[in-house]
């Protein structure tokens, strides 16, 4: 196979993660016989220092010609100040659009060697194996109005959540899809008790679920959802949501797996690429994690396994993907723990060494 991949490295641990993934590409190429060519782009905080923009005129082209994109990390403290008229999330939220990147998929299934690094009880996340489908390009990130104004003499500040049937309606028949392939459980989230725009979420995904007729469809609101999360995880199968919730939800279950370190993400659309398969943006969920950026400590199986994601997904090589994660597996079953990762008596290893470990199973 001959396929295209950007690699957008970001900033913070972005660079020192996405390293070891060219690696691991590299070495897949290698293997099965592919020809990948690797093309590095700025996106973020660092495309604000040198281009002026968090996502240059270069980036989107590579990005839009490319057959996937390989994210690090955007963002850090240098670029937080909230009064900036560009920021580093621009460039991630404008990708997101400029390739019509509906849906986020994200894969929530802790390692058994890694249960005790969640702060639930073990007994809580026996069997837990779902998948959140985010739904990435509309609601409160980018509806309008969004802006400050003065009312009556003080600053009032206003961002709008906004959707419309046709979004709602392609991320809901994706996550049925997805449903099917898997155990046929579909859960909806969201605040169809308050919010306007969730009654109009509810009702579409009601509407779409008679086409549907074979998956089991639960309507949950978005304060139980995150309850449940937390007190019967393994009940879930796939969880679909509006952008915020989404965004918000992910990150709790996060913890049922141990660390943000370890959770990949697919985000995806209908834009296919010249292989015929869905163009997308593969990223860890983490986020820059500045405070242990160049100390060579980050932990990168979230990036690997988006790499996985990135094979499987976008260039359609399931067998490539799976070894990688049998990989992943092995070097956690066999005890090697990054900072995040590791308990009392266990001892912490370095990104590198790490790597080398997983490089090494995969030759």
């Amino acid at each position: 196979m001959k396929a295209k991949i950007v690699i957008l490295p970001g900033d913070g641990i972005g660079p020192e993660v996405i390293k070891v993934s060219q690696k691991i590409l590299e070495q897949i190429s290698h293997k099965f016989d592919h020809q990948f060519e690797i093309e590095e782009q700025l996106i973020g905080g660092i495309a604000i220092d040198k281009e002026q923009n968090p996502l240059p005129h270069e980036t989107s082209k590579a990005c839009l010609e490319a057959d996937a994109v390989l994210l690090g990390a955007v963002g850090g403290p240098k670029w937080d100040d909230p009064t900036a008229k560009m920021r580093p999330e621009q460039g991630l939220l404008g990708l997101r659009k400029k390739l019509d990147l509906f849906a986020n998929l994200r894969p929530i299934n802790p390692h058994h060697d890694l249960i005790s690094a969640s702060p639930l009880k073990e007994e809580k996340l026996l069997g837990v194996d779902f998948i959140v489908v985010r739904e990435l390009t509309g609601g409160i990130y980018f509806g309008q109005p969004s802006e400050r104004r003065v009312v009556d003499g003080q600053i009032q500040s206003l961002d709008t959540m906004v959707y419309n049937e046709s979004e709602i309606e392609r991320v809901a028949n994706l996550a049925f899809n997805l449903a099917r392939e898997r155990s046929g459980k579909l859960t909806s989230v969201d605040k169809a008790n308050v919010l306007e725009s969730s009654r109009l979420w509810r009702e579409v995904v009601t509407r779409v679920a008679k086409e549907h007729s074979d998956i089991e469809l639960e309507h949950l609101l978005v304060d139980a959802a995150a309850m449940h999360l937390l007190t019967r995880p393994a009940t879930f199968d796939v969880i679909v949501t509006a952008n915020l919730f989404g965004d918000i939800l992910t990150d709790e279950a996060s913890i049922l797996t141990g660390s943000l370190g370890n959770l990949p993400s697919a985000s995806i659309g209908n834009q296919l690429n010249s292989l015929g398969y869905p163009r997308g943006v593969y990223e860890p969920i983490h986020g820059s994690a500045p405070d242990i950026a160049g100390l060579g400590i980050a932990n990168p199986i979230g990036t690997i396994l988006s790499t996985a994601m990135m094979l499987r997904h976008s260039l359609g090589l399931e067998t490539e993907a799976k070894a990688i994660e049998k990989v992943i597996d092995d070097v956690l079953t066999a005890g090697y723990r990054t900072a995040d990762l590791v308990n009392d008596g266990e001892t912490e290893i370095s990104t590198e060494v790490l790597s080398g470990h997983i490089l090494e199973r995969l030759d």
